[in-house]
């Protein structure tokens, strides 16, 4: 497969990699420069020489993943009957410097209701590197005068993420679509709308953290009405709420959204670091 069509799988299904380049080469080596190898965690694709250079490069790639840097390494390594490492003697005669670029996985955050919070919350997510998909069973909330074009036009017209809104009649549905991992947050104008969307957040054991807005006291009717529904303790533990970060005090819909998106961030950061374990 090739290295490009390798690495736009991995993206599609959520899979952080590491590309190996070649960059440069001095002297006798197995491959020549700009040759790539795409390390996953469980898989490799194309190659830049194999031996001992190879096996040095998978091993650093691999310890990036378990770690979640975001940082480029460059890797120096002369192969020369001299120079032993881990993985033996690779004696071609040359110096290879590789370049380990991290290509981490883009994280989804699905809001689910866009009135005063969840509008302020997409234009702060908005601005960073991820899949936002945003979701609201009322038309008006969504329609582009008041939400504008992302990419184009409105709060979004600047927006970094790759957007995707949605009107769900039955918002509830939209889970389904969420791909694995897709962090979760729901803040609709209807505890009911809440409710069943927090239901059906449960029933897949795959997604990542889900945030729900609201008071203590609501959370209590909520934990009732779950485990009613047939949601053990494990399960409700997966339920954030209130959301957000300590010490903001205010309840603006601008404030909460910033308390919101600096936990949503912190929560991704922490994801990508044991996302390998």
């Amino acid at each position: 497969m090739d290295w490009v069509d390798a690495l736009q799988r991995l993206r599609e299904s959520r899979t952080p990699a590491v590309i190996v380049t070649l960059a440069m080469v001095r002297g006798h080596a197995p491959r020549n420069g700009g040759a790539k190898l795409i390390v996953s965690p469980d898989a490799l694709f194309g190659t830049v020489g194999g031996g001992n250079l190879e096996a040095t490069a998978i091993a650093q790639a691999r310890e990036m993943l378990v770690t979640g840097t975001d940082e480029p390494r460059l890797l120096t390594l002369t192969l020369s009957d001299r120079t032993t490492t881990e993985y033996g003697i690779q004696c071609c005669g040359g110096e290879v410097t590789m370049l380990l670029e991290p290509v981490r996985a883009t994280p989804t955050v699905a809001i689910f209701g866009l009135g005063h919070v969840g509008i302020e919350l997409a234009r702060i997510l908005g601005r960073h590197e991820l899949e936002l998909v945003l979701v609201d069973a009322r038309a008006e909330m969504l329609d582009p005068a008041r939400l504008g074009v992302p990419g184009a036009s409105g709060i979004l017209a600047d927006a970094v993420a790759t957007v995707r809104v949605r009107h769900a009649p039955v918002p509830e549905t939209a889970i389904a679509d969420l791909p694995p991992g897709a962090h979760v947050l729901v803040m609709t104008h209807d505890h009911g709308e809440d409710l069943a969307i927090t239901d059906q957040a449960l029933r897949r054991d795959d997604l990542g953290p889900i945030g729900l807005i609201g008071s203590s006291s609501k959370w209590a009717r909520f934990r009732s009405k779950l485990s009613e529904l047939g949601h053990t303790e494990a399960d409700l533990a997966r339920v954030t709420t209130p959301i957000g970060i300590p010490g903001i005090r205010g309840k603006a819909p601008a404030s909460i959204a910033v308390s919101v998106a600096a936990r949503t961030l912190q929560l991704i950061e922490a994801a990508a670091v044991t996302a390998n374990p």
